[in-house]
């Protein structure tokens, strides 16, 4: 295929002391973004939740991928299934929220499903010729587990969730993913491209300048990144004199293209970046802890919330602002810090090479 907006030369992967930034268009172009959901969004496995939000047969939660509505359940036989909240008669919902059943029933003419996707029932539906009930099931949707988080993806996969996160497991002992329990999800709405998020995300060099809560937390001067195949880490240890989450790191994993695992003591939280148009991005938060029940931690836990709320706000002020900037023509394209950016070195090679398969 072809991208008008797409210049060759800006697909060479220069080594970091020499390469410059993706340019201002690539944020900016329709034919871009298009091209980025289509490859990226849609083939690549996005989070969508965690076990811990179904336990029981019948539980099931929605989502959506790039605007395709998702169903996610707990079967009949415990496993986790899901398909798309789209009837097989003419497209109707089978659930407009999350909740429990024991059969799906579209909210428009009545049809009901089985929890393994199968069709149980046509009301006033007869008589009619040639129709195989058997064909007429949900569509699935792939899908795939990995510590209890539950990831699905539009278009086929050509690697598992679990190559993926490899390494991910051992490097951030004592602290165990698969133990955590859901206890909240928020939305931020953010008017920035995408990539926008997802460059301030990969790189501590804007701390100080920005976050100085965070500052507080972390140490700056041990504030490092390491790359690898599928993924990018940010680290830090906290400052012990001036948290409320103990003794340990701060571990910032970045999973190409838009999910971001935040990890530290007796905490989860994972991150989607949902391109929602050109210059508009909906970021999910779900927050995860060990003990979501007791009067004392649920206090920490609303300490975490806002500490978190507050961060937020300082990123979206500052990503609307480079998106304004982008948009401005008095930039197009900066230099990258070996020190500082190779988290963001690390994304935009990944693009480019994902361009380059796809591009004449």
């Amino acid at each position: 295929m072809k991208i008008k907006d797409i210049n060759k030369e800006d697909l060479v992967i220069q080594p970091i002391e020499n390469a410059d930034t993706i340019p201002a268009s690539w944020y900016t172009s329709k034919e871009i973004y298009d091209f980025e959901i289509s490859h990226l969004i849609n083939s690549e496995w996005q989070y969508v939740g965690n076990f811990s939000q179904i336990p029981s047969i019948g539980d099931y939660f929605l989502f959506e991928i790039s605007g395709k509505p998702i169903l996610v359940v707990r079967s009949d036989d415990k496993t986790i299934k899901a398909f798309y909240n789209v009837c097989r008669h003419r497209g109707g919902p089978l659930a407009l929220e999350n909740g429990s059943c024991k059969l799906f029933q579209c909210k428009y003419h009545g049809w009901t499903y089985k929890l393994d996707g199968s069709l149980h029932k046509t009301p006033q539906f007869g008589p009619v010729e040639n129709f195989n009930k058997d064909e007429f099931g949900l569509v699935p949707v792939n899908l795939d587990i990995w510590e209890n988080l539950i990831f699905t993806m539009i278009n086929n996969p050509s690697v598992n969730i679990q190559k993926i996160m490899s390494g991910v497991k051992d490097r951030i002992q004592p602290i165990n993913l698969s133990d955590k329990k859901f206890y909240k999800r928020v939305h931020y709405s953010v008017n920035c491209n995408w990539k926008v998020y997802v460059d301030n995300y990969l790189e501590g060099y804007h701390l100080n300048f920005v976050h100085p809560s965070l500052s507080k937390l972390l140490i700056p001067s041990e504030y490092k990144t390491e790359v690898s195949e599928f993924y990018s880490l940010q680290y830090s240890p906290l400052k012990d004199d001036a948290n409320f989450y103990g003794e340990g790191n701060a571990y910032y994993y970045f999973i190409f293209p838009n999910i971001m695992l935040n990890i530290l003591p007796g905490r989860l939280q994972v991150n989607l970046v949902q391109p929602i148009s050109i210059d508009k991005t909906i970021v999910i938060f779900d927050y995860f802890y060990d003990d979501i029940h007791s009067t004392l931690n649920v206090k920490k836990i609303e300490e975490d919330i806002k500490l978190s709320d507050e961060i937020q706000l300082e990123d979206i002020m500052i990503c609307e602002k480079v998106q304004k900037g982008l948009l401005s023509g008095a930039y197009n394209k900066g230099r990258i810090s070996p020190q500082s950016e190779l988290g963001v070195y690390h994304f935009q090679s990944h693009l480019k090479r994902k361009f380059k398969t796809h591009i004449e």
